[in-house]
Parts: C-alpha cells; sequence; structure tokens
C-alpha cells in the first residue's frame, strides 16, 4: 500500500520547474524574438484599464513586491506565457508598445507618484527608463519534461477563483495543457461554434459573451445537455468543467465524427427554419432580446429528440410551435429563479419536445 507520502513525492517527481529572475527588458527582447509567445487564445490583451496599467509601472519603479509569473517551455524550447499577462503586457506597452501594436502607454492615475502622469516611456529621464528595463520579476518556468496532467492542473488552479478569465476560456486553455487530445476537442469546439447555420442562430448573443468564447461555452453547453444530463447538479459551469474533463482524460466516450454530424444536422435544420429566433424569448410571434441560455438547451435538445420526424415540417408550422411552447405558462414556470435544477432542465427540454411532436407539427 502506498503511503501519503510516497504519493506526494511522486507526484512531486511528474513535474519539473525552475525559478528565474528576469528583467522587464529581457522579457521585452524574448517577445520581440519570438521566444516568448502569448496565445491570444488564453487572455484578451488588456482586460485591464489605464489606470491599472499605470499603476504597475508605478509600482515597479518604487521597487514594489510584484507577484511571480508562470511560463511553460515548450517542446522547442519557446516559452509559453500562463498567468501574469496583465502585468507583463502592460510593461511591455510601456516600453515597446510597437511589439504589441498598440499606442504608447501614457501613464495615468499613478497616486504615489503623481508627476508619473501624463508620462510616456521616452518623457522619463534615461536612470528610470534603465531602472524600469533591469528590474526583475520572479518567473516559475515549468520545463517540458513535465506531466501532461500536472500542467494542465497548475493552469486550471492558477485561473479560478477571483480570475479574469472567463470559464470557457480557462477549460480551452487547460485543455490545451493535455497535449494533443486536449488540443483536439478545443479545435472541435472551434470548429463546431464558427459552424454558419450554428453562427446565424447566435445572432442575439451578446459581443461581451463573445469576447469571452460565449459561442464556444454554448457548444459545450450542448454536448453536456446531450451526454451528460443527469450528472447535472445545479452549478453550471462545475457541470461543465465536469463533462469537458471527462472527455479530455477518457473518462467518457466522445465520438468525434458522429458528434459533429448531429451537431451540424440539428443547426441546417434550426438555422434554416428558426435562424436567429432559435433562442430567444417571444411576444408574440415576434422574437425579443438576448439569447437566453435556458431557452438554448431546451430548444436545442428538445428539437434533437424529435428528430428525424421535424425536419420535413412545415417552417411556419414549426417556429408557430417552439413561439407557443416558450411563451406557455408551462414553460416560463421551469425558467427564472431557481431554474437551476436538473427536473427543471429536464422539463424545459421535454416542453419542447412535447410540442412539437405529433399531432402539433
Amino acid at each position: 500500500m502506498v503511503t501519503i507520502d510516497q504519493a506526494i513525492d511522486k507526484k512531486i517527481g511528474e513535474v519539473r520547474t525552475e525559478t528565474v529572475d528576469l528583467s522587464y527588458g529581457e522579457i521585452t527582447n524574448l517577445y520581440a524574438n519570438k521566444e516568448l509567445v502569448i496565445q491570444p487564445d488564453y487572455q484578451r490583451l488588456f482586460r485591464w484599464t489605464g489606470e491599472q496599467r499605470s499603476r504597475i509601472i508605478e509600482s515597479i519603479l518604487l521597487e514594489l513586491p510584484i507577484p511571480q509569473i508562470f511560463v511553460i517551455e515548450n517542446e522547442d524550447g519557446v516559452l509559453e506565457l500562463i498567468d501574469g499577462l496583465q502585468r507583463i503586457s502592460s510593461v511591455m506597452q510601456f516600453i515597446d508598445a510597437t511589439i504589441l501594436n498598440l499606442e504608447p502607454l501614457r501613464l495615468f492615475g499613478c497616486d504615489l507618484v503623481p508627476e508619473l502622469n501624463g508620462k510616456t516611456f521616452a518623457d522619463l529621464p534615461l536612470q528610470l527608463r534603465l531602472r524600469l528595463k533591469r528590474s526583475s520579476v520572479r518567473t516559475v518556468v515549468i520545463k517540458r519534461q513535465s506531466s501532461s496532467m500536472l500542467r494542465y492542473e497548475m493552469f486550471k488552479r492558477l485561473n479560478t477563483g477571483g480570475s479574469i478569465l472567463a470559464p470557457q476560456e480557462i477549460r480551452n486553455c487547460t485543455a490545451r495543457m493535455l497535449g494533443e487530445k486536449g488540443v483536439r476537442f478545443y479545435e472541435f469546439l472551434q470548429r463546431c461554434a464558427a459552424y454558419p447555420p450554428f453562427q446565424t442562430c447566435l445572432e442575439p448573443l451578446s459581443q461581451s459573451d463573445r469576447d469571452q468564447k460565449g459561442d464556444e461555452e454554448l457548444v459545450l453547453r450542448f454536448f453536456a445537455v446531450k451526454n451528460a444530463l443527469a450528472e447535472f447538479g445545479g452549478s453550471v459551469r462545475d457541470w461543465l468543467d465536469d463533462y469537458m474533463e471527462a472527455v479530455l482524460l477518457g473518462k467518457t466516450n466522445f465520438d468525434f465524427d458522429s458528434e459533429y454530424t448531429s451537431f451540424t444536422r440539428l443547426f441546417d435544420f434550426l438555422g434554416r427554419v428558426m435562424g436567429p429566433g432559435a433562442f430567444v424569448r417571444y411576444r408574440g410571434n415576434q422574437p425579443v432580446g438576448a439569447l437566453a441560455p435556458a431557452y438554448f438547451e431546451a430548444v436545442a435538445i428538445g428539437t434533437l429528440r424529435g428528430f428525424p420526424n421535424v425536419e420535413s415540417a412545415d417552417p411556419a408550422k414549426f417556429q408557430r410551435c417552439i413561439s407557443d411552447a416558450v411563451q406557455s405558462d408551462t414553460f416560463r414556470s421551469f425558467t427564472g429563479p431557481g431554474a437551476n435544477s436538473r427536473e427543471k432542465l429536464e422539463n424545459r427540454i421535454s416542453t419542447i419536445h412535447r410540442a412539437i411532436a405529433p399531432p402539433h407539427l
């Protein structure tokens, strides 16, 4: 029997790291020379405000403590930044905005040294420019020999709880940590999300949701409802996390070809018949408002359960059945406060399924 200390020692041996102090000048040069990469799928540049960016510059110049950053060493030795983007990209923009194709950062909101406000890097005295470039940040390098599973867990734990990353962004990034099988599922979600009829149905999705990979999360949500409804326990985020992890780690079977066929067949139909009105509320015969996730899962899975019978339905009649169903007291009783229960989710789906079943169509 393996003891606790033996189990821990084994895990420690599966991850290899080294800690180095890199100056901000070195980091900027590494990025300019493509020896440090920032994957756009990890985090969009600059969710920080201009004031937050300015204050990190002020903190470095004042030699205040700055949290460490984490990078992963890829197979070719190139470093990939996985935690600390906001700090690093802020400093890079200030030192040399051209490498990020951005305008120079002009400081404002500095309250400890207000004399910095209004200044760009070029405006600073040489002494301060050199101090900034030579200041270092503790950098934890996760070596390429490390276990992919531990790399996956490390990224997930770094980016949960108070993170500025959206849940789907974290899922996408952690998938990459697992290597080829993770990348395959991540690219599958992207492929489904980009499918034109699906995008037609998602026209009411807000731009802010799109910016946080909301369309890819809806793809994952579709497959989770389709394949793992019984595991839903009330927290959508935890449920989607658990389902995606089960697929990535091979704990549940996922046939990419048949799942893609099922997905495209459904959205070929919904895109043609319902279009942008597929997953929204209705007032009379008119679709209104933004895309509602509760309506998405109900209409998508309820319709899928009606296949193949509904595929030959009269489009106008199908539209009417859906609009009447989502306006019904029955359907509404399964939405709103307390809607995130497995029973209400199943009842929403069943309400749609019954509405499009014979003799209604």
